[in-house]
């Protein structure tokens, strides 16, 4: 790391990997959709595959977009900031719904939600504000 942007707390470097891995389980949750497209029982809960398809490619653009971005949250990039947040509370958003309407043990939701979760709150400590404000 340059010295001239200063140490980056451990913090952030925690929410990089966080972002990272929340990405890559969004991106595993769009790609399980697909998969799910054979499940009578899950095209319904959805209201038809349109749906279904629609929450997958989301759920993979989201994640490819968020896992890109990591990056950018360890340089200390405000926009990668702001960016990421938006993206993890649609993750956070389509979770809950994906948890609630998929019928069989949604853990890997639940997860995703946490993860999701944890890096919101962590982007916005006052020690990831310094750092991202300098």
């Amino acid at each position: 790391m340059s010295t001239a942007q200063g140490s980056r707390p451990v913090t952030i470097t925690i929410i990089g990997v966080l972002a990272f891995i929340a990405g890559a389980i969004d991106m595993v949750s769009g790609v399980v959709l697909f998969f799910l497209l054979a499940v009578p029982e899950v095209v319904d809960g959805f209201g038809g595959t349109g749906p279904l398809i629609t929450a997958a490619i989301a759920s993979i653009i989201v994640g490819l977009i968020t896992a890109v971005l990591a990056g950018g949250l360890l340089r200390g990039s405000q926009p990668a900031r702001l960016i990421v947040t938006v993206l993890q509370v649609i993750s956070i958003i389509g979770s809950l719904f994906l948890a609630v309407a998929y019928l069989g043990i949604p853990v890997g939701e639940w997860i995703g939600l946490a993860v999701s979760a944890l890096v919101v709150i962590l982007l916005w400590t006052p020690k990831a504000s310094a750092f991202f404000t300098r």
